[in-house]
């Protein structure tokens, strides 16, 4: 078990789990990254890569550096190089899904992979202390604000016009433009972040819970997709949210951020010792009682965040405890594996690993690490 101290999970992170995953999704004798891995560890062999997969895992690689971990380095070159070479069209156009050579499965460019190329490139140019990928990224949200911007607001699922459309690609394009903003200094990037915390105010989160699926004018999709509500969506768009405010000096991204976190809190993390739950409604009636890992990363987020901008004590205890949730249920701290779900019974769901979700685990543990360290700084 680790502990919940900055120093235990700091050198969990580097000197465990990171180390760990190197070993497991990285061989440099086989190009692009694993994207699954067996409960006992083993690597799923396959032919076919994606976009999100080698992006994701590139940011994980490059993070892996910039924290001082041996190896890191060389597997995010690997990464980066896959990414701008066999993960696109012949056009520069990136791609959904490929193989190993290159050969392309699924042509269409889609915006959730894009938002995470932009976000890995932003993290790979501080890591490899170069501009290209800086260029890169540009390059990319240059096609996304061509080709797939929406005269109803935002833009396109993709390029083929696929609905519902939804919220969480313009979540990970917020992310991805701080990300871009902090590594090139350039002021464009923050005017982009907060063109979409507006259509969020304004579209996503205008009865002041998150919907996931819309219609092509933003409205509720219908049926059930339209009353569905993510606790996890509403814990990582609070993060997302302060540190906004802390970039750009918004006057409304802090009212939107406690506004999320309290309706996430009520109906998806509503008791101490439970996990963050899949899915409520509009008014929190549960639709979906089972529990992924991912959200109760986005929920240990939210709490750092609570803790760093509104100095609330009462999120120590909630973090602390919720990051012994997280190992006592899903991480095994020994292998650095997880259970991906757990049921509404409580039962661990015995299914293949995404590497996928590493890229949530590596980002939740580190933020946590930093805020714990200001924090007992400063007290």
């Amino acid at each position: 078990m680790v502990g919940v101290s900055a120093e235990e999970l700091s050198a969990w992170l580097t000197g465990s789990l990171l180390p760990a995953w190197l070993a497991r999704a990285y061989d440099p004798e086989r190009r692009g990254y694993a994207e699954w891995v067996q409960p006992n560890g083993s690597i799923i062999e396959s032919e076919r890569r994606t976009t999100l997969v080698t992006a994701r895992t590139l940011y994980v690689f490059s993070h892996a550096h910039l924290l001082g971990v041996p190896g890191a380095l060389e597997a995010a070159r690997h990464g980066l190089s896959f990414l701008l070479s066999a993960c696109r069209d012949s056009d520069g156009r990136f791609i959904h899904a490929c193989t190993t050579q290159g050969e392309i499965i699924d042509g269409k460019s889609d915006l959730y992979d894009l938002a995470f190329v932009i976000f890995a490139l932003a993290w790979c140019a501080r890591a490899i202390g170069e501009s290209e990928p800086l260029d890169q990224g540009e390059a990319v949200m240059r096609f996304i604000e061509t080709a797939l911007v929406s005269p109803s607001g935002g833009f396109r699922e993709d390029t083929l016009g696929t609905l519902p459309r939804r919220q969480n690609p313009h979540m990970h394009l917020l992310e991805a433009c701080h990300a871009m903003a902090q590594s090139s200094g350039e002021k464009r990037w923050l005017e982009r972040a907060e063109r979409i915390v507006c259509l969020m105010q304004g579209r996503f989160a205008a009865d002041g819970t998150l919907g996931e699926f819309f219609d092509d004018e933003w409205k509720p999709f219908a049926g059930e997709q339209g009353r569905i509500r993510e606790p996890g969506h509403h814990f990582e768009w609070t993060w997302l949210l302060y540190h906004h405010e802390r970039l750009t000096g918004s006057g409304t991204a802090r009212m939107s951020a406690r506004q999320l976190f309290a309706f996430g809190e009520m109906f998806g993390a509503e008791a101490a010792g439970k996990p963050v739950i899949n899915e409520v409604d509009q008014k929190g009636a549960v639709l979906n009682g089972g529990a992924l890992l991912w959200p109760q990363t986005e929920y240990l987020k939210a709490l750092a965040a609570r803790l760093e901008f509104e100095d609330d004590n009462d999120a120590t205890n909630r973090l602390n405890g919720h990051l012994r949730l997280m190992f006592e249920r899903f991480v095994d701290a020994d292998t650095g594996l997880w259970s991906n779900q757990i049921d509404r019974q409580g039962w661990r769901v015995a299914e293949p690993i995404p590497v996928r979700v590493l890229y949530h685990l590596v980002l939740a543990v580190a933020d946590v690490c930093r805020v714990k360290q200001s924090h007992s700084a400063k007290s």
